[in-house]
């Protein structure tokens, strides 16, 4: 593989470094309230702690999967919103430490909590200045989403879950009296959903500064495509492909790849990119400083598509009936970088990669990635083999989307599993720490481990199944699980491939 002749833009690949992949929700139960009230999944409550073992073990990167508010489903990649956090990774106890939640209605349903939260905020925030004016300044601030999105949070909750283009029609077609009567009437539902985006800032804001203070950078994810039930469409239905009805013309996805004999159906709107481009991407813009206020690095996921998507009709129940169409990446990705000279971007380059998107990625010095699951199909010349790889990429055992390597492993047949240990050396190590040796040893920048391979689980630990809709997005791990010597033997590998914190000069 041709090494790139220019550095990234990003200068988090001056250096060779380490991160673990680790969704927050993922995170364990932390605290005497989350023992009295579980939590589906996990919060920020548990984040310095998590912190404090990536330090201890020489980690410079946390990687998250995208930090949205999920639908039912929790997938982070189908959101309803682009912009807003999800309030389930909110720490409860956090609010109980400011005064605004007594022990006891810190137990109730989160939503309740919440609601009762806010009330005691706004009481707070009408007395105590400082408090009220940094509200004030960041709902102004945020208010080119935010008030959209409060109103969507609202109205979905009024319509029972309902998605947007199943509400009566002048809302669906948001006509200016319909709007200004639902603001009035839903004025208290949509001023929590502002104070749980406030909160979420301010727990957000303290995370990453808690991260700086260790060293530690945060890889955050952007899926290129957006929910067609989700705030975004709704309050922007003209950049969209939609009928009269606000239903999809076509939807996006993926043909049959890896993962997906059928390939992958997403049902994502898509985008009218000629009228983003006639306002400049504006939309884009907006969604790529709401990232770069989250992140220090972040991943565009399905990158291909912006060369070119894969177009489904919406009648089809599979993805294997679409086609490609080309997209304006390069007049995005030169929009992107005219906003941000030294935009820290990684394209997720998986699945069906052609040279025209291999292009597009050299021409704007984004690293790509490398899956070492993928690398052991014979071939000697198979990219993700680690004599391959080259400096501008970020290598990973494996991502959300792939087994545990434990259970990759487990699942090969004969003759694979003896060529991955011959690739190996034959370690004395027990997988996958041969795997994640290898993902340390390579010439790439970034080496990222999913956590769940630093704990050596099999693949009753997998975080998503392509193509699935049940049981995905639940994986929780606890602190019982570090032995006392994993941050240590970590640390001792970091050291030996150069991949150390403390030796980093970025």
């Amino acid at each position: 593989m041709t090494i790139s002749p220019n550095p990234a833009a990003s200068h988090l690949f001056n250096e060779r470094r380490a991160g673990v992949l680790l969704h927050p929700t993922s995170l364990p139960p932390d605290s005497a309230i989350e023992a009295r009230a579980p939590a589906q999944h996990g919060n920020f409550g548990a984040a310095e702690r998590f912190l404090d073992f990536l330090a201890e073990a020489g980690f410079s990167v946390w990687q998250m999967l995208p930090i949205g508010p999920t639908h039912a489903d929790r997938s982070p990649y189908q959101l309803l919103s682009a912009h807003a956090g999800n309030s389930d990774l909110i720490d409860i106890g956090a609010l109980v430490k400011q005064g605004w939640l007594s022990d006891a209605d810190s137990a109730r349903p989160r939503p309740a909590a919440l609601a009762l939260a806010a009330a005691a905020f706004f009481e707070c925030a009408s007395d105590d200045l400082e408090l009220g004016r940094r509200y004030a300044d960041f709902c102004r601030d945020q208010a080119h989403w935010l008030d959209d999105y409060a109103l969507f949070v609202a109205l979905r909750e009024q319509y029972s879950g309902a998605p947007w283009h199943a509400w009566p029609r002048a809302l669906r077609r948001r006509e200016p009296q319909a709007l200004a009567d639902a603001r009035a009437a839903l004025r208290v539902r949509s001023a929590v959903a502002c104070f749980e985006q406030f909160v979420f800032s301010e727990q957000w804001r303290a995370l990453r500064a808690a991260a700086r203070r260790r060293g530690i950078h945060l890889f955050g994810d952007m899926p290129i495509f957006v929910s067609h039930d989700s705030a975004d469409v709704w309050a922007s239905q003209n950049l969209f492909k939609l009928d009269d009805e606000g239903l999809p013309l076509s939807v996006a996805g993926v043909p049959p790849d890896y993962f997906s004999a059928t390939g992958q159906r997403w049902g994502n709107p898509l985008y009218d990119w000629t009228r983003m481009q006639a306002q400049g991407f504006a939309w884009w813009l907006a969604r790529l400083r709401t990232q770069l206020n989250y992140f220090d690095l972040i991943r565009i996921d399905h990158f291909r598509g912006f060369e070119a998507f894969w177009e489904i009709p919406t009648t089809a129940e599979t993805a294997i009936e679409g086609h490609w169409v080309a997209a304006p990446g390069a007049a995005l990705l030169t929009a992107f970088f005219h906003f941000e000279p030294e935009l820290p971007l990684v394209a997720e380059n998986l699945g069906v990669i052609t040279e025209e998107v291999e292009a597009l990625r050299r021409r704007f010095r984004l690293p790509g990635m490398l899956i070492l699951q993928f690398a052991f199909d014979g071939s000697a010349r198979n990219p993700y083999l680690p004599h391959q790889h080259d400096l501008l990429e970020v290598v990973y055992t494996g991502t959300h989307d792939n087994d545990t390597t434990l259970g990759w492993y487990q699942s090969l047949d004969d003759s694979t599993r003896a060529r991955v240990d011959a690739y190996l050396g034959h370690s004395q190590l027990a997988m996958p720490w041969p795997l994640v040796c290898a993902a340390f040893a390579s010439v790439a920048r970034m080496a990222i481990v999913p956590m769940q391979d630093l704990l050596g689980l099999d693949g009753g630990a997998r975080m998503n199944v392509p193509g699935t809709g049940a049981n995905n997005w639940r994986w929780r791990f606890d602190w019982s699980q570090l032995a006392p010597d994993l941050a240590p033997r970590l640390r001792h590998w970091l050291a030996m491939y150069g991949r150390l914190a403390e030796d980093l000069s970025g």
